[in-house]
């Protein structure tokens, strides 16, 4: 999963974030975020902030990921992120319109400065 943001540097920044809980061996960890460095260097991203997250285990007893299909799969899922998020950015959008302000609200009115017929006169 990538989320970004623009930012105002001239260069764009990278996160990476794998849980055990997705990718319990080391090895696995270390392999994507080497993989996902690379292809962020090679890919030429305008000034943003990238936020690279995984979204489901790549680990299983069914197919456990080895070194070469591991690398592979990233490379394929992240050149199609890093190309769609390259895209959507050098496409600026216009910022979102706020919704209009409520009116203001009526002042107060203040009791007059007469005397009040409860008050007795001096």
């Amino acid at each position: 999963m990538l989320y970004t943001r623009l930012n105002d540097l001239p260069h764009a920044r990278l996160g990476v974030v794998v849980a055990k809980r997705f990718a319990p061996r080391a090895v696995t960890r270390n392999t994507i975020k080497r993989v996902t460095r690379e292809l962020f260097r090679q890919s030429g991203l305008p000034a943003i902030d990238c936020m690279v997250r995984l979204a489901k285990p790549v680990n299983s007893k069914q197919g456990p990921a080895t070194t070469a299909t591991l690398k592979a799969a990233l490379r394929v899922e992240l050149a199609r992120l890093f190309g769609q998020a390259k895209a959507a950015k050098s496409h600026p959008r216009q910022p979102p319109l706020l919704p209009p302000e409520p009116p203001a609200a009526a002042p107060a009115v203040l009791p007059s400065a007469a005397p009040s017929p409860h008050t007795a006169a001096p």
